[in-house]
């Protein structure tokens, strides 16, 4: 039985405070600006428009997560293995088109400021930022090794953004 604590997605009284759902299907995964891994949810009992984005922490469905990056890591591959294995033939036309789409640069190659770091993934391997450039609205996939050498500042920015500091017991709180 997968469960999760969550708001509800309809009104309940005040005295409860975390009412238990139980997951039907993970949909969907995305890491949020905050960095936090989050996944779609479907629930047992409602309808599609209660599906609900929440952060890993707050669920307790092992198997269910477990079998959702098993599943979606086999259909990466299989694409993967698609896109090696296509050996039919193509035009002219469709040639050029890919070597066009090749040749475009991509992250600092193209020679554009970073302007801010939007968001962080490992699910191609290693750490990637999703980096947005000054003066246009596209945005890059770019590996963190090499934003930790090219523009530090923006990545140390971007992680002060995410900091929470827990302070100590305060002169209230400590006992006796």
């Amino acid at each position: 039985m997968s469960k999760s604590k969550r708001s509800s997605p309809t009104p309940v009284s005040e005295e409860k405070e975390a009412e238990e759902y139980i997951v039907e299907t993970i949909l969907d995964s995305r890491i949020n600006a905050k960095g936090v891994k989050e996944y779609f949810l479907k629930w047992i009992g409602y309808e599609d428009k209660d599906n609900t984005w929440e952060p890993e922490e707050n669920l307790d469905c092992p198997d269910l997560i477990e079998a959702f990056e098993a599943s979606r890591g086999m259909k990466i591959k299989e694409k993967e293995k698609k896109r090696k294995s296509a050996g039919t033939p193509t035009l002219p036309d469709q040639k050029s088109a890919k070597k066009k789409n090749d040749d475009k640069k991509h992250g600092f190659e193209r020679g554009l400021q970073p302007e801010k770091i939007i968001g962080a993934t490992n699910s191609s391997g290693p750490l990637m930022f999703l980096m947005k450039w000054v003066g246009t609205d596209e945005a890059d996939l770019v590996p963190a090794k090499q934003a930790n050498v090219k523009c530090p500042q923006v990545v140390i920015k971007f992680y002060e953004e995410r900091l929470t500091w827990h302070s100590g017991p305060t002169d209230e709180t400590k006992p006796e």
